[in-house]
C-alpha cells in the first residue's frame, strides 16, 4: 500500500483472493466499519452474472454470507486499523485515516 509507505505507517497487506476472510474476520471488520456494510460488496460483472440485487446484500448477515461464498465481490481496498475500518475509495480516505 503506497500511501501507508508514504506516510511511514507499517501495513500488512492481505491478498484476499489467496487468503479470503472468513465470517468471523468479516464481522470483525464490519464492527469497525465507518461505511455502510452494503458498500463492502462490489456491484460488478460477477454481481450481474450471479443475478444479485440490492435485496441480496441488504443486511450484515447477507453481506457476510455473500463475501464468504464469493470472495471476488469484496470491495477493495479495505483499510483496517485497531479501531476503524474504511473502504479506501477514493484514496484520499486512506490518507486521512492513516494520518
Amino acid at each position: 500500500m503506497s500511501i501507508a509507505s508514504e506516510l511511514g505507517v507499517q501495513a500488512d497487506v492481505v491478498l484476499y483472493l489467496k487468503n479470503p476472510p472468513n465470517a468471523a474476520a468479516l464481522r470483525s471488520i464490519i464492527a469497525k466499519l465507518e461505511d455502510p456494510v452494503t458498500n463492502l460488496v462490489r456491484r460488478d460483472s460477477l454481481w450481474e452474472k450471479l443475478g444479485l440485487t440490492e435485496a441480496d446484500a441488504a443486511t450484515e448477515d447477507q453481506v457476510v454470507d455473500l463475501l464468504v461464498r464469493h470472495k471476488q465481490l469484496l470491495q477493495r481496498p479495505v483499510v483496517v486499523t485497531a479501531t476503524k475500518a474504511i473502504i479506501g475509495r477514493p484514496k484520499d480516505r486512506v490518507r486521512e485515516l492513516l494520518s
